[in-house]
Order: structure tokens, then sequence, then C-alpha cells
């Protein structure tokens, strides 16, 4: 994500290189090249006029100190200006009610139905609530499928209402059943069109109007770029809705809808999807985002997906094993799956500060794990718990069950290796 716009500001900040101090003349030229850089990440014009005035009054006869170049001290300027433009502080969803209620809206393709169970997924995991969510896309019954398809997955209760072709209607008897039930929060998922009109927002007025939900989320593609923000903007002006949901900016190279929606509707961005999966919804922070966006990394959010798969008890149990040196294909596997867990590769890559840089043009699947999972797979579990005994006759066995040569089993067994001795040399350092 924002990985033009991350390398044009880096090429406006070079303008300043080996300069002694800010002056009105150097100065000059960098800010306009950081328009021209926001513009074509599609950011709002007027957005980036007044993000650019604001950097260039804020960096104009600053002192420079000795520790401090330049270039840097604009980045600093910069980074402060980013945080605020975005909003400065992640905000918190409003949960009060018994239950919350939260009524998502949005266009239809924006992502709203996969977002509001990915939003169930997030309070159940997270917060620990009860969730159910609600069917009132009325219109498609493909909506009604997908959002009970993914009830499932994550463990929600879906509330259908089959029978009923009043979203409103709907929409209030859920709420009674789930304060009946004792859950404590209703998504509502509604129906949207491919274009803003009147019918549609009539009718999520009308919802809105019945059910009173004590927070309001506007879903937005992020890849629309100024498309978002206008559409946020009409949707704002009718319902006042209380934050939004930026999804698939992880396919969004420029990110202008992140960096223009709260300034011109003044709501904060509450979540960004990240991915195809149930887990890949993040909480927005200004701060973080703006470490990203200037190559920084964020190793804050890494360090936080880490944790939440940390099992200490396993930890432990690994440690042990690691230092009897009882490591085997059976403990290097399930590492696997706790990588897996933390999100797509290319997401976790560009959370390490420079990585995106360095990996620039170098394509991160995620099924990299693939071969060596079906390696392993293809094992017994004797040769698991002994990857020593692997000879050539069994090498050629698992080389035709997994689908891989054997020159990838011994390349992977090598890498298993040091791998393994690197890890008690960790160990060994750490009792010391």
């Amino acid at each position: 994500m924002f990985d033009n716009l991350s390398e044009r500001l880096e090429r406006s900040f070079k303008i300043l290189k080996g300069e002694g101090r800010i002056t009105d003349i150097n100065i000059a030229e960098t800010v306009k090249d950081i328009r021209k850089a926001l513009l074509e990440a599609d950011v709002n014009y007027k957005t980036a006029k007044q993000f650019t005035d604001n950097v260039k009054e804020k960096a104009i006869g600053q002192k420079v100190m000795t520790a401090v170049r330049p270039g840097q001290l604009m980045v600093k300027i910069t980074h402060d200006e980013l945080t605020h433009l975005m909003g400065d502080e992640a905000v918190e969803l409003n949960l009060k009610g018994s239950p919350a209620v939260i009524l998502m809206a949005g266009l239809q393709g924006s992502g709203k139905t996969t977002h509001a169970a990915k939003l169930a997924n997030y309070l159940q995991t997270k917060k620990n609530k009860r969730v159910m969510l609600v069917a009132c896309d009325v219109y498609r019954p493909a909506a009604i499928e997908q959002l009970r398809v993914l009830g499932e997955q994550i463990n929600a209760k879906v509330y259908l209402g089959e029978g009923e072709s009043n979203p409103v209607k709907k929409a209030e008897a859920a709420i009674k059943e789930a304060r009946t039930y004792g859950y404590d929060v209703v998504i509502v998922d509604t129906a949207g069109r491919l274009a803003i009109d009147e019918q549609m927002m009539q009718e999520i007025t009308a919802i809105k109007n019945a059910i009173n939900p004590s927070e309001t989320l506007f879903v937005v593609d992020a890849m629309t770029g100024q498309d978002a923000v206008n559409t946020a903007k009409e949707f704002n002006d009718r319902l006042d809705f209380d934050g939004v949901i930026l999804t698939k900016l992880d396919g969004d190279a420029r990110g202008g809808a992140a960096l223009s929606i709260r300034s011109v509707v003044d709501k904060p961005i509450k979540f960004i999807g990240t991915g195809e999966k149930m887990d890949a919804l993040d909480v927005f922070h200004p701060s973080r985002m703006a470490d990203r966006i200037l190559g920084m990394g964020d190793v804050v959010s890494l360090v936080e997906r880490a944790q939440a798969q940390y099992d200490e008890q396993e930890a432990r149990r690994l440690s042990k094993r690691i230092a009897k040196n009882q490591f085997d294909l059976n403990d290097f596997v399930a590492q696997i799956q706790q990588i897996k867990k933390m999100g797509s590769m290319k997401d976790l890559m560009g959370m390490i500060p420079g990585m995106d840089k360095a990996l620039k043009g170098v394509e991160i699947s995620d099924d990299a794990f693939k071969p060596i999972e079906a390696m392993i797979s293809s094992m017994t579990p004797f040769e698991r718990e002994n990857p020593s005994c692997l000879n050539g006759s069994r090498k050629e066995r698992i080389a035709k069950g997994s689908g891989t040569s054997i020159v990838e089993i011994n390349r992977f067994l090598k890498q298993f290796e040091q791998t393994s001795k690197m890890m008690r040399k960790v160990q060994q350092m750490r009792r010391r």
C-alpha cells in the first residue's frame, strides 16, 4: 500500500539533502514536489494544498541542529502533518446499549457484507463480545447467503428473518431477539447499489431512524480513490455516519482516499481491510500509517500481531525442546502455521522498516510455505521426528508425494538444520 506515494515523497526529501538549513528557496521546491506526489496519489486537491501549506509554514525558519539534517527535519514535520491529517489518534467503536447496534452502509461491491463479518470476528476474538449479524439486504439473495456462510466460518449468529421483505422490520425483530438471548452487539448489513440513488438513501435512513444505532459505519473501497471521498461526503450528508471502514487498502498503491476522507467529511477512519481472510481487519492508527507512508515500517502493529498469536505454554514447551536438541519438523510446521495466522507475507514484510524498499519488485506469495508443508506432510511420523533418517529412497518417496524434487528436499533440510542450530545458540545466549 502507498508504494507510489512513499517513493515520490522520498524523492522530494532528497531535494534538501546536503543543505545546511531550511530556507524559503529550498523549501519551496520540496513542498511543490510533495504536493505533486499527493495529487498523483489521488489526494483531494484542497486537502493536498492545505497539507503542504501547513508543512511549509512549520518548516520555514526551523533551526537545524548539528545532529539533524534538513531532510530529516522535513521528514519529521511531514510525518506529524500526515498523522494530523488522518486524525491524530485511533478512534474506538462506541458500543453503548444492550445490545450495542452497528449499522453498515455503503455502495454495492465495496466489501460491506464481508467487512460486517470481519467486524463481528474482531469483536468476538479481540473484545470477547457475543455478536449477531443481520442480513438486511433483501434485494440480493446472494448477499444473504454470503453473510450466512461467513457467519458459519466465524461461529457468529446470523439473523436471516426468512419471509420478511421489509428491512426495517427485519432489523427491529433481530434486535429484539438479540436482547432476549443476551447478545452484546448486533451488526446490521444493509443493501447497496452500484451508485447512490434516492431509494437506497431513503431506505437506509429509515433503518437508522428505526433502530437508533450506537455506531453507523460507512464502508468504502480505497481503490476508487477520489470517488471514495465523494461517495463518503454524500453518505455523510444524509446519514451523518460515525466512522469509516476503508477496504482493499492492501491493493491500493496510491492511498488518496485514506489521506483525504478525514479532512473532507471530518469523520475518522476506524478500521482498514488488509486482505481477504476474516482476521484481515486492523484498527486504523494514523501515526502508524504515517510511518508506513514514509517508509518507516510499522513495528508496533507487527509486534501486536505476533502477541495475538503468542501461546506462553507452547513457547515454554518449544524452548525446552530446543534446549534439548529435540526441535523437529512437527515443531517447524507448527511455527509456520503461527506465522501464517499473522496475515499475508507481503503485509508483514511491509511492517519491517526498510523492507518495502529492499524487496521492491519482488513478488511475495502467501503460497511460499506450501512446498515445505507438502514435503513435511508426505513424511511419516517417525521421519518428522527424526529428519536425520532421511536417506535417498525416503527422499525419493517424499518428492513424489509432495510434487517436489530431491534437490528441493535437500535444500529445505539444510535450511532446517541451520535454523535449528541458530535457535540453540540463541537459547544458550539467553541462559548466560
